[in-house]
């Protein structure tokens, strides 16, 4: 097997001790929707696509056919993000928006592979100060951003790559409980 599959395989096999997380998140995510709230998402690079693929699934539909759900990626408005970027700094992004947007109630999503973005950690104190939920997808030991998570899919891997992949993978498992909800 070569090195990058046997990483991946043998990172993946950890992954059952964060299953109890995704529930949580699971749940934050339906009872936000039950209540009337909204999911929003944010990350960078990489994470600003995986952020993306989590509303989009909530919005159109991940396996089943089912209503639509409210959900918005702070990361893919070019707009706002330069805007933001240009006129106060690039680490206030998402944190400008989660004030323009979130409710309490609502469940703000960070994702980072190090957990150190100051953009995402901004993003997510923002967010809790507000009364939302928040979830963190994160790696290595969670970073700066876990202390402003309420849940922590913490990927334990120093690796972007594996960490992404395992980002994805959670993500579904966490949308295969929203859409069970969302089509009963």
């Amino acid at each position: 097997m070569s090195g990058g599959l046997a990483e991946h395989v043998a990172l993946a096999e950890q992954l059952h001790g964060l299953l109890p997380a995704v529930d949580d998140a699971a749940r934050a995510v339906v009872e936000a929707y039950a209540r009337g709230g909204r999911v929003y998402t944010f990350g960078n690079g990489g994470s600003s696509t995986d952020a993306a693929h989590f509303a989009e699934e909530l919005v159109g539909r991940f396996v089943r056919e089912r209503r639509a759900l409210p959900a918005q990626s702070l990361s893919v408005d070019a707009s706002t993000l330069t805007c933001i970027a240009n006129d106060y700094s690039y680490d206030e992004v998402f944190e400008r928006q989660v004030r323009a947007f979130v409710r309490d109630g609502d469940v703000v999503i960070g994702f980072s592979t190090s957990g150190r973005s100051p953009n995402v950690v901004r993003g997510l104190a923002a967010a809790r100060d507000l009364g939302a939920t928040t979830v963190l997808f994160g790696g290595g030991s969670g970073g700066d951003a876990s202390a402003h998570a309420d849940v922590a899919l913490v990927v334990p891997s120093g690796s972007t790559a594996r960490v992404q992949e395992m980002h994805v993978l959670l993500l579904h498992l966490i949308l295969e409980q929203v859409d069970a909800w969302a089509a009963a």
